[in-house]
């Protein structure tokens, strides 16, 4: 009986190579981006340059993305991940090492497109690895980890004094150290398939609403990480303060995920998206009002609360229109669209930041969310609503993931014979 149980049990416990691996790549990348803005607020950058900096990353993440997928297939999931960890390890040391606006944005550069490599790796790994009846609960428990070091990368930044080099050389071991238990896992690499994103047309022509949100959603997310940390050295925030500040919003959403998804397989799950869009449009606003301390808490934890469920929201909610042999396709573009927002975000909010004041920071995702809220007000009135019962499962992502998150969330279905109708249709 002792046999049947571990054999049992033996799928998720041989994937703790690959959750220990992903945990500490996330601690290594939390701790690097917060630091970043940082340093480079205390190294008195141009609060435009500091958003250009910061934008980089998410480039290089948009990049990265896709030459993972295309390598992945020629040289094997253990290869590519040492490969983009040594770089990512490198180019967080040569932050300090070259202290200058120029090698800072080419080193966001590479460290984007090196973590969006590792998160395919590490992902498609997972996918693969999960036995069928256990895809929902190895989900949750890589949001777990995710979410988990991403928070505890915040802390790190208590360890040292941000202007000395102590902190990336924190950085680069973590990014390093993922490397040993990827490559001792005894579970073989998985053979790889690219998944091919739908045309945008042809998305849009279906769910223009999942299109949309997934663009705002991404330029929302990109800017709360990518600037918040210099909205809050702008103020005068003290080291200690400004990674509670950032973990603040990691705390709600990791908390408010589950509880948020699981109402949106109970109600119209446009209506749910409306409803977390506006709270936070709100919480925005009231951010506004603070200067730190704890409301400034208080404005990020309802912030991330409710804005980084949107993006499983909006991934679940295409599923819901996509027939099911295009929604492995349809997440691929969407994790596209929400790169292209990333993109966008943080250096549209330091422009506005530089040129009328740090307040714009709150502002920024206000109109974000906001606009949001807007165009799925004017959809609801011009669709029918999907029934409730034909809903898909909501399974709650990290807010920044590969296309393998999407399909390790999926349930194994039959294709249907008979097509969906599109959202703009109705």
């Amino acid at each position: 009986m002792n046999s049947d149980r571990a054999i049992v049990r033996s799928p998720l416990l041989a994937m703790w190579p690959l959750f220990l691996g992903v945990a500490l790549m996330m601690l290594g990348n939390g701790l690097q981006a917060t630091l970043l803005g940082v340093r480079s607020s205390l190294e008195d950058f141009d609060t435009a340059v500091i958003g250009a900096i910061q934008t980089a990353y998410y480039a290089g993440f948009l990049i990265g993305s896709r030459f993972t997928m295309r390598a992945l297939s020629r040289v094997g999931h253990i290869r590519v991940f040492a490969a983009l960890a040594s770089m990512a390890s490198t180019a967080a040391l040569l932050h300090v090492v070259f202290i200058n606006a120029p090698t800072w944005f080419a080193m966001r550069l590479v460290t984007g497109f090196c973590m969006a490599g590792l998160y395919v790796v590490a992902e498609s790994w997972l996918n693969d690895q999960a036995p069928p009846d256990a895809r929902g609960r190895t989900l949750s428990i890589y949001m777990v980890v995710t979410m988990g070091s991403l928070t505890g990368g915040q802390f790190l930044l208590n360890v040292a004094d941000p202007i000395s080099f102590e902190l990336f050389i924190i950085a680069s071991v973590l990014v390093s150290l993922s490397l040993v238990p990827m490559s001792l896992a005894d579970s073989r690499a998985p053979a790889f398939a690219e998944a091919k994103p739908l045309p945008i047309r042809e998305l849009w022509g279906v769910v223009p609403s999942g299109v949309v949100t997934m663009f705002l959603s991404g330029a929302a997310a990109a800017t709360l990480f990518g600037i918040g940390p210099v909205y809050a050295a702008r103020v005068g925030m003290s080291t200690r303060d400004i990674s509670l500040f950032i973990s603040a919003s990691v705390i709600g959403a990791t908390i408010f995920q589950l509880p948020i998804g699981a109402l949106s397989d109970k109600l119209p799950r446009l209506s749910v998206i409306i409803a977390v869009a506006i709270g936070a449009t709100a919480a925005s606003v009231y951010g506004v009002t603070t200067n730190g301390g704890f409301p400034g808490l208080i404005a990020m934890f309802a912030i991330g609360a409710t804005s980084f469920p949107i993006y499983s929201l909006a991934i679940a909610y295409t599923n819901d229109w996509v027939a099911d042999d295009q929604r492995v396709g349809s997440s691929a573009l969407l994790v596209m669209v929400n790169g292209i927002g990333a993109v966008s975000g943080p250096f549209v909010a330091s422009l506005l930041m530089r040129t009328y004041s740090n307040s714009m920071y709150f502002w920024m995702l206000a109109t974000l969310h906001g606009v949001m809220a807007a165009y799925l007000l004017y959809r609801v009135m011009v669709m029918d609503a999907k029934p409730i019962e034909e809903q898909s499962t909501y399974r709650a992502l990290p807010a920044r993931s590969s296309v393998g998150a999407a399909i390790l969330g999926r349930r194994t279905v039959k294709p249907k014979k008979k097509s969906k109708p599109s959202e703009s249709s109705r």
